[in-house]
């Protein structure tokens, strides 16, 4: 059995804590060997108390705990800083790490991860919410906020909450293959793993600018609404009544991007929706989403995703839908 300790500790988050373990635990539960021996510690041995409230009993003691392990995993949570400033924890941490073959954190988890010195001179990623608290409080640590999970030699750090379940799939795979890992998702109900590389957050599913900011929501929600016409800047400054230099400089400041670069980026997340939830050809997703040629989506593909457009249509395949071979993402991007 694979050796696997989810370490948990006061207000630690319920998700980031299940997510893994039921991803391993639906590996056994195939019949799967090796399998995966699941522990939950806590620096004390008492139960976690977690955000929600729900109180978990736990297994091992970190005072107690020796390696070698398979699989470290650092829950996140609100507690996460007061977690990563225990020294006792923070140095069972480290002599752990040191008998691992990997260390994961799930969220906030890459607090305690940094406290501990294990991503020192490493990139990592983390709640987009806490990414930028978390990048001044450890300057050591080249953080990303925008992948769903990030892998520096054996340390793997991921985002908010859910995304454990597509880092615990991805560990999964990297074991057992592709295939075990399509069955455990099938069990679980859900897509197989997003990849590491996909933004935590939708831009459509950003919070619109407030009320403060009418120009700014009145223009996105134009946007979404009509991707295949005419968003060159002129046409949104003339739709919002205001000038091009005055829209420009709205979405600056309350978007940091250039309306140009904010319909690019619009056009690419809602082309890569229909390549991954329709059969379309790459032609017709290109007209849909605005893109004056299928080489001008090619090149925003290129820049947003790092791949080719039907090399990520591949990518990104349903398991269950094998005639047609298409998963949706897990954006919900408006098209």
């Amino acid at each position: 059995m694979r050796r696997v300790v989810i370490i948990g500790y006061e207000d630690a988050a319920l998700l980031d804590i299940a997510c893994p373990s039921d991803v391993f635990d639906a590996v056994n539960r195939l019949g799967v060997t090796p399998g995966y021996d699941i522990r939950l510690a806590s620096i004390d041995g008492r139960p976690v108390r977690s955000t929600s409230g729900l109180t978990l009993a736990v297994h091992e003691r970190l005072d107690r705990l020796s390696g070698p392990l398979d699989t470290l995993v650092v829950a996140g949570g609100l507690g996460h800083e007061a977690a990563a400033a225990d020294v006792r924890l923070t140095t069972h941490l480290r002599r752990l790490a040191a008998a691992t073959r990997r260390v994961t954190s799930v969220c906030t988890g890459s607090t305690v991860l940094a406290a501990a010195g294990l991503l020192t001179g490493r990139r990592a990623t983390t709640h987009w919410f806490w990414a930028s608290r978390f990048a001044g409080s450890y300057p050591g640590v080249t953080v990303d906020p925008a992948p769903l999970f990030i892998r520096d030699g054996n340390v793997y750090t991921s985002a908010g909450v859910t995304s454990a379940l597509d880092l615990a799939l991805a560990l999964v795979e990297e074991d057992h293959g592709p295939d075990i890992a399509r069955e455990v998702a099938r069990h679980l109900v859900t897509y197989l793993q997003r990849p590491g590389n996909q933004a935590q957050v939708s831009m459509f599913l950003t919070a619109a600018p407030s009320s403060a900011h009418r120009v700014v929501h009145q223009v996105t929600t134009h946007i979404a609404a009509g991707l295949a016409g005419d968003l060159s800047t002129p046409a949104l400054a003339a739709a919002a009544g205001v000038s091009e230099r005055q829209l420009t400089r709205l979405f600056a400041e309350h978007l940091g991007t250039s309306p140009s670069r904010y319909v690019r980026a619009a056009r690419a997340e809602a082309a890569a929706q229909l390549l991954t939830t329709t059969e379309l050809p790459l032609s017709a997703v290109t007209r849909r989403c605005g893109f004056g040629s299928t080489e001008t989506l090619r090149q925003a593909f290129l820049d947003h995703y790092d791949a080719a457009p039907s090399a990520y249509r591949r990518a990104h395949r349903r398991q269950d839908r094998a005639s047609s071979g298409i998963r949706p993402p897990a954006s919900t991007a408006s098209t």
